[in-house]
Parts: C-alpha cells; structure tokens; sequence
C-alpha cells in the first residue's frame, strides 16, 4: 500500500478540461494527442489549443482529424498515425522536427473478437500498449528537446479501470495459448499503459521528461462500438451498482489535462490519476466492488514495468 502523502489539485470528478486549464498560458508548448479525431482525444486537443497550445492531432482516419481541427480554436495539425502499424508509427516519429513537449498516448481500441495484427500481435495489447511504446521511444529525443526547453516534458497515458481485472501475462501476452477473451485482453493492456509511465518516467526522468497514467473514468465515447453483450452488460451491472458513473467527454479530459499541466505533477512521474487526484493503490486481490476507484498494485510494480519494457522493446525492433 501506498505509505507516502498523494498528490492532490484542486479537481474533482466533476471538474472538466477548460476548469482545470482556466488561468493556464500554454503558448510555446508542442503537443501530440493521438486518438483526437472523437471522444476524450477530440476535447483534450479542444481544450489545450484553446489555452494556446499548439496541438498535433494524430489519427489513423486524417478525414476526421480534419473536421475536429476545423472546430478547433487554436493552432492545430493533423497527422496519420495507425499505432496498430509499426512501420507508420516509426513515419510518423521520424517526420517530427523540432522540441516535444507534452505526449498524450489517448488512442484505444476494444475489440468483440480475436484480431491480429500482421505480426501476429493481440490487436489491443498491440495497439494500445505496443503502438504507443513505440511511439514514445521514437519521440525520446524530441521530448528531451523539449524538456530542455521549458525544463520538463510530459507524457500522459491513459489506463482504465479495467486495469484492475487483469496483470500483464508475460507467458503469453497475444493469446497463443489460451481461448481469446476481450475484455481481459483490454485489461492487460491498460495494466501496460500504466506500467509504461513507471519504467519510463525511471529511465527518463533524468532527461526532463515524465510520464504518468491516467484513468479518464467511464465516458460513452466510440471505443464501446465492439463491446461484446458480455461486455456491456458488465458495465450495465457495475452502474447498477453504484461502482461505475459516466462522465462526460468533458469530464473525462480532465484529468489527462491535470497530468499534462497541472503544477502538482511537475517533473514528477510514474503515479496513476483517477478524478483529477492521484489514486490510492489497493491490494492486487481487490475487487471492483470493494475499490471502484485506485489503482492495483500491480499496475505500478517497478519489475514488472522493466519486464514489459524489456519485453516490448525486443516485440518492436525483432
């Protein structure tokens, strides 16, 4: 259990993306969102251009990154990115030029069935974790540009709640081995996201540059488009029982904006953030229905975010 004091704000789960930026001048600042063609990637690009930020929406359909950047008021670009494809997100990286400053890994995808990708990777595992490791250690030497500039650079990786069903399974993280079930193959891979930000932050924190996990809480957005019956019922049951609420798109921007500016997460990573506030961590045998909220313990074990990154690390280069 987490003995030291958690970070706080002043946020709340009500509070929303525009509340937490209020005040907030971030002229100067270069930032990626992928995913920012819907849902909490559209509103958290939205909502920092709006506070001056200049926002590249990364997106594997450019048509609709298109349309968000036109009802944006800002300075915006959009880029294809397909983090399901490892060749596009190696294009992507090396196109970038100049200083990084803030990396919000925000994409996802849920899938009903097994799919894979051409390497034979689990598409979640592959897209939500892989494509964004790859990312982000392709972007390392931009956002150590970054940092150097403004004296830090962030990057923001949304987990979920679902990281609480499941631990990363090092033996057979692509289902080679075992029936293929959905909703733990997304469990794994928001278990990774975290991890991600706690082996990062340790390699990186030296360089300026932090990463953090962030749960966005539940938001009816597109990535519920292929939830299975089973799925959606056990969302429908979890309301039912008090332990799950819907936010709105709105809502649940703000805490991926806490973590990407908010002082109190200044040159300091490898925390988990649920509501705008850092998570108290719960024991790994805890339920849903006993902890709605906090993170498990084995989503910040630091073995288990150097295995993944060692693991991911050889699954990308071969």
């Amino acid at each position: 259990m987490t003995t030291r004091a958690l970070i706080t704000t002043p946020f709340s789960a009500a509070s929303t993306a525009d509340e937490v930026l209020a005040g907030v001048d971030l002229a100067g600042i270069r930032a990626i969102v992928t995913g920012a063609s819907s849902g909490i990637g559209a509103e958290t690009a939205r909502a920092l251009a709006a506070a001056g930020a200049e926002v590249t929406l990364a997106v594997r359909n450019p048509a609709a990154g298109h349309a968000v950047a036109d009802a944006i008021t800002g300075m915006t670009r959009v880029a294809a990115l397909d983090l399901a494809d490892q060749a596009a997100v190696r294009r992507f990286a090396g196109g970038w030029d100049g200083p990084l400053h803030l990396l919000v890994a925000n994409a996802g995808v849920v899938t009903g069935g097994l799919e894979r990708t051409p390497e034979g990777w689990e598409l979640q595992f592959a897209t939500n974790h892989l494509g964004h490791f790859a990312l982000a250690t392709g972007l390392h030497d931009a956002l150590a540009r970054g940092a150097a500039d403004r004296g830090e650079a962030r990057v923001v990786s949304l987990s979920s709640t679902a990281h609480m069903r499941a631990n990363v399974d090092f033996d057979d993280p692509h289902f080679a081995h075992r029936a293929y079930d959905p909703q733990l193959a997304y469990a794994r891979s928001k278990t990774a996201n975290s991890l991600f930000a706690v082996e990062a932050t340790r390699r990186w924190a030296a360089d300026g540059i932090f990463a953090n996990a962030v749960n966005p809480g539940g938001i009816a957005t597109g990535l519920q488009r292929n939830f299975t019956p089973a799925q959606k019922a056990s969302l429908d049951a979890a309301e039912a029982a008090g332990t799950f609420t819907y936010k709105t798109v709105e809502q649940g921007a703000a805490t991926t904006v806490v973590a990407a500016v908010a002082p109190q997460f200044a040159r300091t990573g490898g925390h988990y953030l649920d509501d705008a506030q850092e998570a108290y961590t719960v024991p790994d045998d805890a339920t849903l229905a006993d902890h709605p909220h906090g993170v498990k313990q084995w989503a910040l074990d630091p073995a288990a975010a150097k295995r993944l990154w060692d693991v991911s690390t050889e699954l990308i280069h071969g």
